[in-house]
């Protein structure tokens, strides 16, 4: 009788977290570090997306405004505001999030490919939907959340 146990390489770890009443993902593997919302220097002339720019220890790094980003409504940042340093490209960009839940593991076979009615022009920015107890995330795909000129532009923000 073949055993019911998930093997590892069938998990993966996400870190959680919500923008809105929604529930993202995003794999662990890609976060640096999440940190309290923190002062944040403007930069004129940059994307309506791009907040600006924090010194992480001795680093500049980038931050862009998730909510933003994705579309959806912008909301006054409160004590739950994170931000989600990540590595795209070997650069590390801040994502700013609503509220960071929790790390999660959770089996590749509750993931099911973005569904078609969402299939639009962000389509691509979605690597999937989880279905968990009750509750959908979104799995969001880092490497596409910025196109290439996007990217170019905060690595001239970081010089």
């Amino acid at each position: 009788m073949k055993s019911m146990t998930i093997e590892s390489n069938d998990l993966i770890q996400l870190v959680s977290f919500k923008l809105g009443n929604e529930e993202f993902g995003i794999d662990i593997g890609r976060v640096q570090e999440i940190n309290m919302m923190m002062q944040l220097t403007k930069i004129p002339n940059s994307n309506q997306f791009i907040e600006g720019v924090v010194n992480l220890r001795g680093k500049i790094v980038p931050v862009v405004n998730l909510r933003e980003r994705l579309g959806l409504c912008k909301k006054a940042d409160d004590s739950r505001t994170k931000i989600i340093v990540s590595d795209v490209n070997n650069k590390l960009i801040g994502y700013i999030v609503d509220e960071v839940n929790e790390v999660l593991r959770i089996s590749k076979s509750i993931i099911e490919p973005t569904p078609e009615i969402i299939s639009g022009v962000n389509s691509d920015l979605i690597e999937g939907v989880a279905k968990l107890e009750g509750r959908l995330l979104i799995l969001l795909n880092l490497d596409k959340l910025l196109s290439t000129t996007e990217i170019n532009q905060l690595q001239q923000i970081e010089e």
